[in-house]
C-alpha cells in the first residue's frame, strides 16, 4: 500500500473545518485554544505574584481577610 503525505496547510484548513463543522465556530476555537503553548516563565511570574510568603503566612492573610467579611 502506498501512501502520501498531503501539505500542512491541507490538513489544517480540513481540521479546522471539521472542528467547525462539528462543533460550531465558538467551540472549535475553544478546543483550539487548549493546545495554546503560551508565553512567559510561569515560575518567575508566580515567584513574583507571590513573593517570599510562607504558605502558613498566606493561610493566616486569607483568614484574616474572611474573618473581616464573616458577620
Amino acid at each position: 500500500m502506498k501512501t502520501s503525505l498531503r501539505p500542512i496547510q491541507d490538513v489544517i484548513h480540513e481540521g479546522r473545518a471539521a472542528l467547525v463543522r462539528e462543533l460550531g465556530v465558538v467551540d472549535a476555537l475553544r478546543f483550539i485554544q487548549q493546545f495554546n503553548a503560551g508565553s512567559g516563565n510561569y515560575t518567575e511570574e508566580r515567584d513574583a505574584f507571590l513573593g517570599e510568603e510562607s504558605l502558613d503566612e498566606i493561610i493566616a492573610q486569607v483568614r484574616a481577610e474572611d474573618a473581616k467579611h464573616i458577620p
